[in-house]
């Protein structure tokens, strides 16, 4: 049960390191999610651990318990099983089989239009008899409807691997509006559904054709293989850049990326919120180097435009991974998601932003919402964004005004106030002296553990530890537990 209990560590910074191998590499065995990751566990002095290889996309065991360690042997027997397990959760049918299937359903009478609730599938008249003990829609499935399969479909809402917390229509309209404004004619959505299908919905309205934007859906939900033809839809894992079609996707993807006749490219990506950072934005590189070498020598753009949609909180990580990238301050909503969104349910603030390569300066936030622009910072911000003439900045993130702490030197939320025995602001219950924000190996307070300059090198410090009694039940129980956390 250990690698449960490391996917609870894992990426910040103190416990699990993710190893990065050439693309060349095949040695990665593969889950029902495609080729796993190498991961490495690191103890609080920087000391490197034993390697292994778990699932890319799922942070919960339950989802999927994929573990093996780095050089074990595994036998022929247990590929084959591995291998049978694979086959077993994939989609039941190829991507051109539900593309047939889609044809038949459009042409078929109202009345015969059924989709079983159950099996999240659209049902042709001789499946009725097999799904006759399910619950299913009927009647009312419209070609208007069709184009709306986010809509029709139930959610996933695993927050650690496949949610589809779907795009409000307010932030969806706005995030469409934006991309146009830029010249964009080709939108890469990468696990946006929703702002597929308005693209699709705008095209369908558009009389002219030279308005109409191209758009290619990458999502790891193969139910969208029902609605959208091979050249619309990819069944894509985000975490791994892995096409589950292999060279025939690859193929489409590499294909839309190519810009011509001044169709110029850009990628939206709404990643599950408990995802790690490390393996997506790795995954997101690799997307705009294929871009970058499809343009040719001729192309002066160092790095494909991206717009990555994320908690502000992940702020850090997104930029150590991705430096160009900045975040805005527009708040991004959702339908369905119990907090982030207006409401009663919901926050007064969402704490979903924008991470994006563009210049702020040229991205117009609305408004009619309160955002307005700062000509120091050359920027919209949001309304209570104040300008510190102090740290000169507009400091901000979760959308409330914060404040300036002269002994820090920065601005902090307005909750939290200065502890003279921590020396550092806080939250007024924060466990004084208990808490440890620095580096574990150097004992620096300035970074973390992933960006010290001497992570390779284990620097032993003084830690005072209660001493224990070196018996032999000791030792005997100390070897029981290490073995409990490996099986």
């Amino acid at each position: 049960m250990a690698a449960h209990k490391t996917f609870e560590e894992l990426d910040d910074g103190l416990g699990i390191e993710i190893i990065f191998q050439d693309a060349k590499d095949t040695n990665a065995p593969s889950c029902p999610h495609g080729p796993t990751l190498l991961f490495e566990r690191v103890s609080k002095g920087g000391e490197r651990g034993r390697r292994f290889y778990a699932c890319s996309a799922c942070r919960d065991r339950k989802e999927c318990n994929f573990f093996q360690w780095e050089n074990e042997k595994v036998s022929e027997a247990r590929l084959q099983a591995r291998e049978k397990q694979n086959q077993f959760k994939r989609p039941p049918i190829s991507h051109q089989l539900y593309c047939s299937r889609f044809r038949q359903f459009v042409a078929l009478p109202l009345g015969q239009k059924r989709f079983c609730l159950d099996c999240q599938l659209l049902l042709l008249p001789e499946e009725w008899t097999v799904h006759s003990e399910h619950a299913a829609l009927s009647g009312d499935i419209t070609v208007a409807r069709l184009r709306r399969p986010s809509l029709l479909l139930s959610p996933l809402e695993n927050k650690k691997s496949n949610a589809q917390y779907l795009f409000a229509d307010r932030s969806c309209h706005f995030i469409l509006d934006m991309l146009s404004g830029f010249g964009f004619r080709k939108v890469l959505c990468v696990g946006t559904p929703r702002l597929h299908e308005l693209i699709k919905l705008r095209n369908f309205e558009q009389k002219i054709e030279k308005d109409k934007m191209k758009t290619l859906l990458l999502d790891i939900d193969f139910r969208y293989s029902q609605f959208y033809g091979q050249d619309e839809f990819c069944h894509y894992n985000m975490f791994n850049h892995h096409f589950f079609s292999g060279e025939e996707a690859e193929q489409i993807f590499n294909g839309f990326l190519h810009e011509e006749e001044g169709n110029k490219v850009v990628m939206v990506t709404d990643p599950p919120f408990g995802g790690l950072v490390k393996p997506l934005a790795h995954s997101f590189r690799q997307i705009s180097e294929t871009w970058r070498r499809l343009q040719g020598p001729e192309n002066i753009r160092p790095e494909m435009p991206m717009v990555w949609i994320f908690p502000y909180f992940f702020e850090q990580r997104i930029r150590e991974c991705l430096p160009t990238f900045n975040m805005l301050d527009y708040q991004v909503d959702y339908d369905n998601h119990p907090l982030y969104k207006h409401g009663k349910t919901g926050r007064k603030q969402s704490p979903v932003r924008l991470f994006t390569n563009l210049s702020p300066r040229e991205i117009v936030l609305p408004e009619e919402e309160g955002y307005r622009f700062c000509v120091i910072c050359e920027r919209y911000i949001s309304a209570a964004n104040r300008h510190c003439s102090d740290c000169n900045v507009c400091p901000s993130k979760d959308g409330r005004e914060w404040k300036h702490c002269g002994q820090c030197q920065k601005c902090v939320k307005p909750s939290w106030i200065h502890c003279s025995s921590c020396g550092r602001c806080a939250l007024p219950d924060h466990p004084c002296g208990r808490s440890h924000n620095g580096c574990y190996n150097c004992g620096s307070m300035d970074h973390k553990l992933r960006a010290c300059p001497n992570k390779h090198t284990q620097i032993k410090r003084k830690i005072k530890r209660p001493k224990l009694r070196d018996t032999a039940s000791h030792k005997k129980s100390k070897v029981q537990r290490k073995t409990h956390q490996i099986t």
